[in-house]
């Protein structure tokens, strides 16, 4: 893998598109227009943790991403418990990407979206993308290099078209909340509003997680991670911006009057032949997205695996040399996702759950390997890899924590009193669950003792 098909497959599964679109009419209804600013919050919290993690990739650039850093940052039992969370989330993610799409799957095929269709749509998805992963790492980076393309290019096409010919407000609207906040303060309604930046800087970390297959990783997969942040991000913006100005009526949006505007301005704008035309590149963002995901998650469990982290590791690890893939790491990363999917029948509003789910699981990761990489620090880690932050370590290392805490907090927060407290709390419950199963299951079976790969080796003796 090259240093542009690195860098195309985080941007891919950061996806600017895929973010936007899913979570534009929630974040818009429940903060106004000024929801946009929290691409800039995002941004600048997660660039710092871009620094943190392409200093630890340098050093190690081992396949499987936070789960091998977290290892040798902490040691065994950390870095157990951090890829089993990020396991979780990666696989959770991948539903949430390909139940966005369901909509927009019914909208190009001219069928009516409904719960059970937009599922059937989720299950096509998720098996089409893991046959392109099967097909190798070749094959990756090409679905990787069109996603990219096809995803920047309609970005850019669809946001000058909007802008030049169905622009309804100024720049003046980023400042007003159109009466999203009532008659209270604004920063709750923001902060809700919010996880549409949380949902989008996220997908850096792919960019390490396949870093055996990269040549020279040291330099490559820093560099593109902080590409990642600065074109992903650019282009979210640009787009949530184009399609701000172009909704007619906020308020409509607010009221819940008008539940989807992407395909309203769309529409409206391009016309019925238009729109399908913009839907089919949508859905190549969303189908690029999918790959690049269940390509991170494949590599996670088979590092996992490699060092018999988890049950099953005997097949988990087995490696495919003609197609340089893992055939049944890849497996779990399709068929986990699917019955995801199928459970969601159960619960209502299972979109905005199953995406704060998987943003919470993703950033709780992340921020284990930041603390990790701090402690590291502080105990006299000393980073020797072919990028490093010099003096400003300590300093940025901090600042990514605290950005991270921030984050996570905000995610689990409560924001729905009049629900039963046991959906009101769903994110934060779905997490515990999550880490007292991992707890059980680490203590009972003892599996992160048994391998041999290094571990808590960044930190001298």
């Amino acid at each position: 893998m090259g240093p542009w098909a690195n860098f195309a497959l985080g941007f891919t599964y950061l996806s600017p598109v895929v973010s936007t679109y899913t979570l534009f009419g929630t974040a818009l209804a429940d903060g106004g227009p000024p929801m946009i600013w929290a691409f800039v919050m995002a941004g600048c919290g997660q660039f710092l943790v871009a620094l943190v993690f392409g200093e630890v990739v340098a050093q190690y650039p081992v396949a499987g991403g936070v789960y091998p850093w977290a290892r040798r940052l902490w040691g065994k039992r950390w870095a157990w418990m951090t890829g089993w969370v990020y396991m979780w989330a990666l696989l959770v993610t991948i539903t949430s990407v390909a139940y966005g799409a369901g909509p927009y799957i019914a909208i190009l095929l001219g069928f009516r979206p409904t719960v059970h269709t937009t599922v059937l749509c989720t299950v096509a998805l998720i098996l089409i993308s893991v046959l392109i992963n099967y097909a190798g790492t070749k094959a990756l980076s090409t679905a990787a290099l069109i996603g990219f393309s096809a995803e920047l290019l309609g970005a850019l096409v669809v946001g000058v078209i909007l802008l030049t010919t169905h622009r309804f407000h100024g720049l003046g609207v980023l400042f007003d909340d159109f009466g999203a906040a009532g008659d209270g303060s604004y920063l709750p309604v923001f902060l809700g509003a919010a996880i549409i930046g949380f949902y989008q800087y996220y997908g850096f970390e792919a960019c390490g997680d396949v870093a055996e297959e990269v040549k020279d990783p040291g330099k490559v997969i820093p560099k593109a991670m902080r590409r990642t942040i600065y074109v992903g991000g650019a282009a979210a913006t640009f787009t949530c911006l184009t399609l701000l100005l172009a909704v007619v009526d906020y308020r409509a949006v607010i009221s819940g009057k008008d539940s989807d505007p992407v395909v309203g301005v769309l529409f409206d704008a391009l016309g019925e032949a238009g729109a399908r035309t913009v839907m089919a590149v949508v859905l190549i963002s969303f189908l690029s997205c999918t790959i690049s995901l269940q390509a991170a998650a494949g590599r996670l469990i088979y590092s996992y695996a490699r060092d018999e982290m988890i049950i099953g590791h005997r097949l988990l690890r087995k490696f495919s040399a003609a197609r340089a893939v893992p055939p049944y790491a890849l497996l779990i990363a399709a068929v986990v996702p699917a019955l995801i999917a199928v459970g969601s029948l159960i619960s209502t509003d299972a979109l905005t759950k199953i995406v704060s789910f998987a943003i919470l699981g993703i950033y709780a990761a992340f921020q284990m390997v930041v603390l990790a990489a701090l402690r590291a620090r502080l105990k006299g880690w000393k980073p020797s890899g072919a990028y490093r932050l010099g003096r400003w370590g300590i300093l940025v290392n901090v600042g990514a924590l605290a950005y991270g805490v921030f984050a996570v907090v905000n995610i689990a927060w409560p924001r729905t009193p009049e629900a039963p407290w046991y959906d009101n709390w769903i994110v934060l419950l779905s997490g515990g669950v999550v880490v007292f199963a991992g707890l059980v299951y680490m203590f009972t079976t003892h599996h992160y003792g048994r391998g041999d790969a290094p571990s808590g080796n960044a930190v001298p003796d």
